[in-house]
């Protein structure tokens, strides 16, 4: 059986894919995994778009992308999902000038990480990808104004496996125990 844990540790991060498509199936299971995730005042904000058509992909690749880091590889996904956020008025209005935090990005994020372990259970590869022009993106995709633009997600079935163990800080250097610095024993 398969655990949560293997899940996790199996997940990598993929940047060449195979040239074949990603199911309806899949992409549904995507999403119901990114729906049943929490967010703030239970409001739900995150919105996707499947996008699986090879000319908007290139398009996205093309003029979407940053410079310095242009995430060529994109262009052989063949699916991203690009995450996005209505924003309510109680959690995302007026709690985030309250408190100063963003709770869609929150949310958002928390969606779709469920995804990335579903795509994992499921055999595809992912890849966060954040550095994009939002309005760009917005643009090609006939995004609203009023919706908000903050992660693609690259997946795929994975060209190759690559067995490498990935780095990880020790866990001295990123759980404390009460306050900031003190060692959890």
């Amino acid at each position: 059986m398969t655990t949560l844990d293997d899940i996790i540790n199996r997940r990598m991060s993929t940047r060449a894919f195979e040239p074949r498509p990603v199911g309806r199936e899949n992409i549904v299971a995507l999403a119901e995994a990114a729906r049943a995730a929490p967010s703030a005042c239970n409001s739900q904000t995150w919105r996707f778009i499947a996008v699986t058509d090879s000319v908007t992909i290139e398009r996205l690749c093309r003029e979407a992308m940053r410079p310095v880091i242009p995430n060529k590889w994109l262009v052989q996904a063949p699916l991203v999902m690009v995450g996005c956020s209505q924003l309510d008025v109680i959690a995302n209005r007026i709690g985030a000038r309250v408190t100063g935090i963003e709770y869609y990005r929150i949310d958002l994020g928390i969606a779709m990480e469920h995804m990335v372990l579903k795509a994992t259970e499921l055999g595809l590869g992912t890849c966060w990808i954040g550095w994009f022009s939002t309005k760009k993106v917005r643009r090609i995709l006939d995004i609203p104004g009023r919706i908000r633009v903050s992660a693609l997600l690259a997946v795929g079935y994975p060209r190759r496996e690559v067995a490498r163990k990935r780095s990880r800080k020790p866990l001295d250097q990123i759980l404390f125990a009460e306050k900031w610095g003190r060692p959890f024993k």
